[in-house]
């Protein structure tokens, strides 16, 4: 079984900064693609940015300049680091990853989600 563990939302002040954490634990084989998305009150779940097993990386145009995807294949873990904060960052953070266990053909997991506030 595998699972994939968010951490590190927080309540902080617009222009603050967060280090959001997805570790990935399990019977995993291989980690593809990860990827952060985030979800607002009343919203749909849209995509943030994603990183590749090779370290290509794409963002949101409302998050480039400020956010800085990174990952430790090492450790199974993806990180956000997102700085210059708005309030309109305010959502759940959710890890997805594309992963391959021992078991079976790759299939897409989603962490349980860490909320992300950013108000004065």
């Amino acid at each position: 079984q595998v699972q994939l563990v968010e951490s590190g939302g927080d309540l902080v002040q617009p222009g603050g900064s967060l280090r959001l954490s997805c570790a990935a634990s399990g019977s995993i084989f291989t980690i593809n693609n990860m990827g952060w998305y985030r979800q607002a009150p009343g919203k749909q779940r849209e995509l943030v940015t994603v990183i590749s097993s090779s370290g290509s990386i794409s963002y949101a145009d409302s998050v480039k300049d400020r956010f800085t995807v990174s990952r430790d294949n090492a450790k199974n873990t993806m990180y956000l680091q997102m700085n210059s904060l708005k309030p309109e960052d305010t959502a759940v953070y959710y890890c997805r990853a594309l992963i391959q266990t021992a078991a079976g053909p790759e299939r897409i997991y989603w962490g349980q989600g860490t909320q992300v506030t950013v108000s004065s």
